[in-house]
């Protein structure tokens, strides 16, 4: 009971937060950056420069409405005491400075916890991991504000500033408890990844042994929650079958918020074509992730010849960072380089994702793809070491013959125009009441 109360303290905190912080944005909406005048450019320019990319190119990317669909930051904000989201960091992938570099416009912050923790403490670590992501918002406001819908990050885009929005990555966290689900969209959080490395009660994972045959009744119980919520479904880290059934349930466009293409990295966190094609179909949207064992088959295997896959790896280094999740993934990423470095692993680049995006545009469509890197949790390819660096793919695809106006649906136009139509069935549900 004590437990449960301090919980039902934190939830009421937090929502306070949110909602004060909420209420600070401008009520005046932006359908886009003003040309010309991206912060990025002026704070940040001559580091994008540095990377060697066309001036055009630059400012296309910086005029889009850059969205990424997952990062790990949240975890260093909890676990980190010396972390500070405003500075410029020498370690890790994310920070206010090189967002602005980046020309990051949105990130969808990942409320993750080990699918090893469940019950009240999974969701009392989700609760500190919510609560987190607001008091960043909180310290930062001239830089960051919390976003829940397209028009609210469009809106931020339009007043210079970084929308942080919220996913939950895992749906172990709701305790199968439709009414935790609830709370937590009422906090914020905008998808929920149906499972995480492991099963759950109620879905089956893609690196773990099935369990359920997909999703249980309870499961597509979930699945019609979210619709009637609004909240997104994230087929990321599920079963294929799983997969299937969370297509077949779901009266709104799912995405993929972390997933790259099986074709070239046979990796079952990886889709495969017909899974692309399904997606497509549904009116979702893959996020390619930048995992370097998820964008190449050949240090994929060689990572396993080593000692295991990036889940086993994990779970090694969860035994010595003794539960520090912001240091699992900075060891983890640090080791795996150092192998490259060394010839021990193949060296995977920056162009792998370009390589992965290409594809899925090729078998999914233009208006199915998007970018979900993973950053602060995972390994990052080489020249992808952090999210300054998210020009060189815009220049890239720019290169291959991709149009502007079909760049700008990579780089977020894709994901906007998911969350406006998930949104746009929820109200249409409320009015059929």
């Amino acid at each position: 009971m004590r437990r449960w109360r301090e919980m039902l303290r934190l939830t009421l905190s937090v929502a306070v937060a949110i909602a004060v912080l909420s209420s600070c944005s401008s009520p005046t909406p932006a359908s886009s950056k003003p040309e010309g005048t991206s912060p990025a450019i002026v704070a940040e320019g001559p580091s994008t420069l540095a990377l060697d990319i066309a001036p055009r190119s630059i400012q296309i990317h910086m005029n889009a409405i850059v969205v990424d669909g997952h990062a790990d930051t949240p975890q260093r904000l909890l676990f980190d005491t010396t972390f500070d989201i405003g500075a410029r960091q020498a370690t890790g992938d994310v920070d206010l400075p090189r967002m602005r570099a980046g020309g990051l416009d949105a990130e969808f912050f990942s409320i993750w916890v080990p699918g090893t923790v469940t019950g009240p403490p999974a969701v009392e670590r989700a609760l500190r991991l919510i609560d987190s992501v607001g008091e960043a918002a909180r310290g930062h406001p001239q830089e960051l504000v919390l976003a829940r819908t397209a028009g609210e990050v469009r809106r931020a885009a339009g007043d210079h500033k970084i929308a942080a929005l919220m996913g939950l990555e895992g749906g172990h966290m709701i305790d199968d408890d439709l009414g935790l689900l609830r709370a937590y969209f009422a906090l914020g959080v905008r998808y929920m990844t149906l499972t995480h490395f492991m099963n759950n009660d109620w879905a089956d994972a893609s690196t773990d042994k099935p369990a359920h045959n997909g999703l249980t009744a309870f499961g597509k119980d979930v699945v019609h929650e979210m619709n009637r919520l609004g909240m997104m479904v994230d087929v990321s880290h599920v079963s294929d079958k799983t997969f299937y059934d969370a297509i077949e349930v779901s009266q709104a466009p799912v995405m993929a918020s972390h997933s790259s293409c099986r074709a070239i990295s046979n990796h079952p966190r990886n889709m495969t074509d017909d899974m692309l094609r399904a997606l497509a179909k549904n009116g979702g949207v893959v996020m390619i992730n930048y995992e370097a064992s998820f964008l190449s088959e050949e240090y994929r295997k060689a990572l396993e010849t080593l000692g295991g896959d990036v889940v086993a790896q994990r779970n090694d280094m969860e035994k010595k960072c003794g539960g520090d999740e912001a240091c699992v993934t900075l060891a983890t990423s640090r080791s795996n380089h150092a192998l490259m470095d060394s010839g021990r692993l193949p060296r995977v680049t920056w162009q792998k994702v370009v390589e992965h995006i290409d594809h899925a545009v090729k078998v999914a469509g233009i208006d199915h793809v998007g970018l979900g890197s993973d950053f602060d949790g995972a390994t990052m390819p080489i020249g992808m070491e952090d999210v300054s660096k998210l020009p060189r793919i815009t220049d890239a695809l720019l290169e291959k013959g991709y149009s502007e106006q079909d760049v700008a649906k990579i780089l977020g136009g894709n994901i906007l125009r998911v969350m406006e139509q998930v949104d746009s069935i929820r109200l249409s549900s409320l009015t059929r009441r």
